[in-house]
């Protein structure tokens, strides 16, 4: 039996860990300034951050909340992300270790359930987005961030296949209609959508999920040799040897309520 994607995340985000507690794109980024300033968060609220990561989340929210359980399926992350949360002066974060498409909470046990940059390393999209609407309060809020594939089928193929060769533990970026059906599907009432543009720097990118040499240097080619409508639409940008240095991808974060 070859891994799991499940044991793929846990081995890729488990040895890179460090990276990306301290990574600019995951600690800053405009996007989650936007998910705080959106959340409205006030002193009476329990919060889960479901696939935590570096901690970011709950790090941000831990200052305006009662609560906050930061989740996460790599013991690893876990283990950093409290480092720095704690490190911040938080005291009000527990961590627990889990699985996003399996939540071990009671029904209707948090305001507001957050997940950046996450769901495309979920093998089951809709039992997380299930999950996520049980353990929400009436009236409690769901904050998603995720990368985007275009509603342009070929496109959606290219950079996914892209995200995959980069690092296997990515199953799929989904497009913004698929979100859209899936959440309402699940019966949530979207509030708000914002896209955000999400430049890459292609070598950054690639030392973070710790890609070989030989296969960054096939995923460069394949990239370099994308068609025109492709380059354009990505902004696939070379230097001056025509070596690949940036290309452009794009986020989108989704406030939805469980009425």
């Amino acid at each position: 039996m070859g891994e799991s994607i499940k044991d793929q995340v846990q081995k890729q985000f488990g040895k890179n860990a460090a990276k990306y507690v301290t990574s600019s794109r995951h600690a800053k980024g405009e996007d989650l300034a936007f998910l705080v300033s959106s959340s409205q968060a006030n002193k009476e609220m329990e919060v889960l951050d479901v696939a935590t990561g570096g901690g970011h989340v709950a790090n941000a929210l831990a200052p305006l909340v009662r609560h906050v359980i930061a989740y996460d399926l790599t013991e690893q992350m876990l283990e950093k992300a409290a480092e720095f949360i704690h490190g911040n002066g938080h005291s009000n974060v527990d961590f627990v270790q889990g699985d996003a498409e399996l939540l071990p909470f009671a029904d209707a046990s948090f305001d507001l359930v957050a997940c950046r940059i996450a769901a495309h390393h979920f093998p089951n999209v809709p039992a997380f987005a299930s999950e996520a609407f049980r353990v929400i309060k009436p009236g409690g809020k769901l904050l998603l961030i995720d990368n985007v594939a275009p509603e342009n089928d070929a496109f959606d193929e290219f950079y996914n296949q892209v995200e995959k060769k980069r690092d296997p533990s990515h199953v799929r970026a989904w497009k913004k209609s698929e979100w859209i059906n899936l959440l309402e599907n699940s019966g949530f009432r979207l509030e708000i959508m914002v896209c955000f543009p999400k430049p890459f720097k292609f070598q950054d990118w690639c030392e973070r999920s710790d890609l070989p040499e030989a296969e960054q240097a096939l995923l460069e080619t394949k990239m370099l040799q994308t068609p025109k409508e492709m380059k354009d639409f990505f902004s696939i940008q070379t230097d001056e040897p025509g070596r690949l240095t940036s290309f452009n991808g794009e986020s989108v974060y989704i406030q939805a309520i469980r009425s």
